[in-house]
């Protein structure tokens, strides 16, 4: 019952997300990425102009994401229905086009190659179980029966999740578990991160960052 549940509830957040979005323009974004809008930092400040982003720093990859999905996340720091004290003063001046713009530049860039993990071969078995496999016991689906084969992502709604940064995944988890993020389609992420224990967490970002980056089909 609970994974016929899940999966009515994957294909309604797809539905919902399906709506048609206005072309963006990658160089028009390019420019945004390099120079900023005027009122804010440069893109390129944080998540650098190819979109590799900073592990470090906690700065997502954004190249080879989703145009959707980027365009619904800056919308959503606007909106302020999800937050970020770095982010909304960088967007919050950006016109729709501009927003598409930005979205189309860096869902066009190459994604870099992951990186080999440092963590132990337990941690990544562990990972990697909750990666594929889930953990039933605990009603904890599997990352890619919501972001897909290999977990390159699913439209709009999902986004591809292998090769990320492992530190913004886990600030990411946190923050769901925290409830300080909320902005996934129907709490689904909430549901899975409040689940899972630190160890848990430590482990699924390990293994989903040392990933090989595809694109999903029909993606950029």
């Amino acid at each position: 019952m609970f994974k016929s549940g899940l999966r009515l509830m994957l294909a309604g957040a797809v539905l919902a997300s399906g709506t048609a979005l206005a072309a963006g323009v990658a160089a028009d974004g390019q420019k945004i990425v390099m120079q900023g809008d005027g009122s804010g930092a440069p893109c390129l400040a944080c998540h650098g102009m190819d979109g590799a982003g900073n592990d470090a720093g906690g700065f997502p990859r954004l190249a080879g994401l989703d145009a959707g999905y980027l365009a619904k996340q800056m919308r959503d720091y606007n909106a302020g229905t999800r937050v970020s004290p770095i982010m909304q003063p960088n967007v919050d001046n950006l016109s729709e086009q501009q927003i598409l713009d930005v979205a189309a530049y860096y869902a066009s860039q190459p994604a870099p190659a992951a990186k080999a993990s440092d963590a132990s071969e337990s941690m990544l078995a562990l990972g990697e179980k909750l990666a594929l496999r889930g953990d039933w016991s605990k009603h904890v689906p599997s990352c890619n029966s919501c972001h897909g084969p290999g977990n390159a992502g699913v439209g709009s709604a999902f986004p591809g999740i292998a090769g990320q940064h492992p530190t913004y995944i886990r600030q990411q988890l946190k923050a769901w578990q925290s409830g300080s993020r909320h902005n996934d389609p129907v709490q689904l992420m909430t549901g899975v991160a409040e689940r899972l224990t630190d160890t848990e967490i430590e482990a699924v970002a390990a293994y989903l960052a040392a990933q090989p980056v595809t694109v999903a089909e029909g993606g950029q």
